[in-house]
């Protein structure tokens, strides 16, 4: 398992990689541009190494393919064999020849959230400096899931944004409470976000009932009447376009989170 290491390093190791005493490795099918691609980034950094369509890679493979999510138990594993991720787009995953990445330890990747800059905040949309970090940091070798992030000015947002998650996943003991704990993860970010969107509604309903005029109100930007904060029929007009636009600035806020 280590001759796969060295082999595959000779050409491109460098002080960075020496840091990361396993494997890590993909297989690229250059969908993205260069200039954003985290995986090409880590090829030039020395971290990463390429692999062909058809070779066989013997640690955990994060792919949507996978039937398990990757967890502690799988740390040994990795520990020996490092990890590999496949660099494509994830608008083209139907052009990705899944059956042709040969690995006998393929593994789906938990609930967690993108913090890169071309899908910051979206879930699932891990990158793939995202994707070996997590696995990483899944396993219990936080180490190299940091020197990873490290080579990105944004990588420190990845443990902010999901270290509580991460930090559940990492007290599972295999993929079954992986599983169940995502599920868990799932229902509380869902409660919460129902919470927030009926107390805004609530909230801003009630500045809604007040005024006799908002009867033809609808939310947000595209809202087309004023709201009316005073009770003083004589207020111009002015005021009002105030009012409102204080009104959608309240509500677009509350929406959006």
């Amino acid at each position: 398992m280590h001759s796969f290491s060295l082999s595959l390093w000779t050409e491109t190791e460098t002080h960075d990689q020496a840091r990361i005493p396993v494997p890590v490795a993909m297989w690229d099918f250059d969908h993205c541009d260069p200039k954003r691609c985290s995986g090409k980034k880590l090829a030039r950094l020395g971290l990463i190494a390429d692999l062909r369509v058809g070779q066989k890679f013997r640690g955990i493979v994060v792919t949507p393919k996978g039937a398990l999510p990757v967890s502690p138990a799988d740390r040994d594993l990795v520990a020996q064999a490092g990890v590999a991720v496949v660099e494509c787009s994830w608008a083209r995953l139907d052009d990705v020849p899944f059956a042709k990445l040969r690995s006998p330890n393929e593994r789906l990747l938990p609930y967690l959230v993108a913090t890169n800059p071309v899908n910051y905040g979206k879930p699932w949309r891990l990158n793939c400096v995202e994707a070996l970090a997590a696995a990483f940091y899944i396993v219990g070798l936080g180490e190299h899931a940091e020197t990873l992030l490290s080579k990105f000015s944004w990588g420190h947002s990845f443990w902010k944004v999901n270290g509580g998650m991460l930090k559940r996943y990492q007290e599972c003991k295999d993929a079954e409470e992986i599983q169940a704990v995502q599920n868990v993860i799932v229902a509380e970010l869902e409660a919460d976000y129902e919470k927030r969107r009926a107390e805004a509604l609530t909230e801003d309903d009630d500045l809604l009932v007040a005024n006799p005029n908002h009867s033809n109100a609808i939310w947000g930007a595209q809202s087309e009447e004023e709201d009316s904060a005073s009770e003083n029929e004589g207020d111009s007009l002015e005021s009002e376009a105030d009012a409102k636009s204080e009104l959608d600035d309240n509500v677009s806020s509350k929406l959006e989170k």
